[in-house]
């Protein structure tokens, strides 16, 4: 697996968190950034996480602002792209086995550390269950063009 991670100035600390987690599960990642705790605007770290899941450079993504819905917001304008903000391990698990989310978005200033690195944990090692959530899926993948 390889992933993307990035954030914005809000959710900088708890990138570096979930790097650290990434590391320790041996999972492939390239980090987006930013490289500073300055002002940034989020759907210039959104995109490159999200072009890259949706062109099949990265199997999945995950972005971190403030709260999680901008990066949320920015990440599902993108075709391809169903990005889930989750800030418990409930969500975290039926995202991924219902919706089968390929983008994770998170809010540092809603979660701590260790929750984040569960929700983290849980969402990776869940498979999507397909069956009856398939003909959903292809069903919401569908709006994109309408």
């Amino acid at each position: 697996m390889k992933l993307a991670i990035s954030s914005d100035h809000g959710g900088n600390n708890l990138r570096h968190e979930i790097k650290q987690l990434l590391t320790e599960l041996n999972i492939d990642f390239e980090d987006f950034g930013p490289e500073s705790g300055q002002s940034v605007d989020y759907p210039d770290y959104a995109a490159p996480v999200t072009k890259g899941v949706a062109s099949g450079k990265f199997d999945k993504g995950i972005l971190i602002c403030g709260t999680g819905i901008g990066m949320s917001i920015a990440a599902n304008k993108v075709n391809g792209i169903r990005c889930a903000l989750v800030h418990d391990v409930f969500s975290a698990k039926a995202t991924r086995g219902h919706n089968d989310s390929n983008v994770l978005a998170m809010g540092e200033r809603v979660i701590g550390p260790g929750l984040a690195r569960e929700i983290v944990q849980t969402w990776l090692e869940t498979p999507f269950e397909g069956g009856r959530h398939e003909r959903r899926i292809e069903k919401l993948m569908s709006l994109e063009n309408n």
